[in-house]
């Protein structure tokens, strides 16, 4: 009897010895635990920025969804110009083809322009350095020099590093970038791009498309009242 409470004494004691011994399942060091609530947090801000940032992308589907500063300072929202025909150049005030673009593109903007039509001016001086001056100094230009009246917009890079988003969008949805100044992109009233041109293609050459398009929305909207 003895013997066997001797032994029943040691495997307790034995027992208590392991349990002891054996470590905690739950118990991680500080440092451990610091890294991963780190790794936590960090999974969790990518993911909220992740979801934050979705919604824009999806919704910069076309044109008119992007956001621009125009030639005063001021940013505004090219949405203002969904749902009209707008033909989009890359302008410089130094170029040899200045001239005949801006004067065509005036007497444009005023024949079509009471029509859901705007021509879109966007300087840049990415080509020969042709658009040197301040925005303030392009706006007095063209306004005294060719009487501009369609919308400019802020000097922008329309290709490479730091390239505008807006311009971007219509480089990578038409699949042509400008390699000099004056191309011109046909933007339709959804704010998807129909055509592009390059600069040796004239105004004139251009307009009888572009006139086409505008007579199609203004009989589309009648048929919707």
């Amino acid at each position: 009897m003895c013997l066997v409470g001797r032994n029943s004494q040691s495997e307790m004691q034995e027992s208590a010895q392991k349990k002891q011994q054996a470590p905690s399942k739950t118990a991680y060091p500080p440092q451990l635990r610091s890294l991963l609530l780190f790794i936590v947090m960090l999974l969790v801000a990518t993911i909220s920025l992740f979801l934050l940032v979705l919604p824009t992308e999806e919704k910069n589907k076309n044109f008119y969804s992007f956001k621009i500063v125009n030639i005063r300072g001021k940013l505004i929202s090219l949405e203002k110009y969904k749902g009209s025909i707008s033909l989009v150049v890359n302008v410089a005030s130094e170029c040899g083809f200045t001239e005949n673009h801006y004067k065509d593109l005036q007497q444009l903007q005023q024949e079509l322009g009471p029509m859901h039509f705007n021509v879109l001016g966007f300087p840049c001086n990415q080509f020969g350095n042709q658009e040197p001056g301040s925005d303030q100094e392009i706006e007095r230009f063209v306004r005294r020099t060719y009487g501009v009246s369609f919308p400019m917009f802020s000097k922008i890079n329309v290709k490479g590093p730091g390239v505008n988003a807006a311009f971007k969008y219509l480089t990578d949805s038409s699949g042509k970038e400008p390699n000099w100044n004056f191309w011109k992109y046909l933007v339709d009233a959804n704010g998807e791009v129909v055509d592009v041109w390059e600069t040796s293609v004239s105004v004139a050459e251009i307009k009888p498309k572009i006139a086409t398009l505008v007579r199609q929305l203004i009989v589309k909207r009648k048929d919707e009242l």
